[in-house]
């Protein structure tokens, strides 16, 4: 017997990921859901083999994709599942999730998953990526993605949660070139959402950081109220520092060094570059930071 869960992946362009996502679930889940942005490879051609749901929708953001989905989609499962096309559920969370749904109560509205990140095969345990804790099922009905450009996680807003003892993996199959196409994009969006912070230009239905609540609401509090407070470009460097010696991400090896450097420096520097060109052009052009941004990237917010 399936489970009464709904799963949602939204897709573009992920032939190399997607079987591997399909597999760990089409066979003990209800329904699987497909959202893509009009791939070109053969990402639908394999989606086809495991599921006849597929849709096909414009692609702005992350957040904006996902709660579409959630609006418009026939789901029919009294859970809902975000797995991403380079995430697959491990045999031990399918088991435990098998023995747990049925039998919890109605006041349990969400619950957490160990997620394991892989980089060029090989497992980071270290640099605080072990164990990171995300919300990724939820009852229909109670729980949306909040609305921001970039780091978005699910919010519930009402009821409680369980965190289960299983993981599942993020493990992408592409080469680093295409990682740091990706980035770059991702840092666009990120500088938007910090630069947001500042001057408040759009309104964003987020959750809210919280010091002493679950560990996505004191790391968005951390970030919030002290790395965005710490000046361009030294924080990249304080932060890298942080999480290769003081939270072991050498032990990692040499793609832990690729990572934590690539991810935890890198990404984060050109994140502050493109605040600091931002601000910079809306000082010397006079312009507001939104039509800047429009200007530079095309995002109109």
């Amino acid at each position: 017997m399936k489970l009464p869960i709904s799963v949602i992946i939204l897709t573009y362009n992920e032939e190399k990921n997607i079987e591997a996502c399909l597999k760990s679930v089409y066979d003990w889940v209800d329904e699987i859901f497909i959202v893509d942005s009009y791939s070109t490879d053969k990402t639908l051609e394999i989606a086809k083999k495991y599921t006849d749901k597929i849709y096909q929708h414009e692609f702005k953001n992350y957040a904006k994709q996902f709660n579409w989905a959630l609006e418009n989609l026939p789901l029919k499962g009294t859970w809902i599942m975000r797995l991403d096309a380079d995430e697959y559920v491990l045999s031990e969370l399918k088991k435990e999730l098998i023995a747990k749904l049925h039998n919890l109560d109605e006041n349990i509205v969400g619950l957490y998953i160990k997620i394991r990140v892989y980089c060029l095969g090989r497992w980071i345990k270290h640099g605080d990526f072990y164990p990171i804790w995300l919300l990724r099922i939820w009852r229909k009905g109670k729980g949306c993605c909040e609305e921001r450009w970039m780091d978005e996680h699910i919010k519930v807003n009402d009821g409680e949660y369980i965190f289960l003892e299983n993981d599942f993996v993020h493990k992408n199959k592409k080469f680093l070139h295409w990682w740091i196409e990706k980035h770059n994009g991702y840092a666009t969006r990120e500088a938007i959402d910090i630069l947001n912070l500042k001057y408040g230009f759009f309104k964003q239905g987020v959750i809210e950081g919280d010091v002493a609540g679950t560990q996505e609401k004191r790391k968005r509090w951390i970030k919030e109220k002290i790395y965005t407070k710490i000046p361009l470009f030294i924080r990249p460097f304080l932060y890298f520092i942080y999480r290769y010696l003081f939270r072991l991400g050498f032990l990692d090896g040499k793609e832990g060094l690729i990572w934590h450097f690539l991810q935890g420096f890198w990404y984060r520097f050109l994140v502050d570059a493109k605040i600091y060109e931002i601000e910079k052009k809306s000082k010397a052009e006079n312009k507001s930071i939104k039509d800047i941004i429009k200007e530079m990237y095309g995002i109109d917010i």
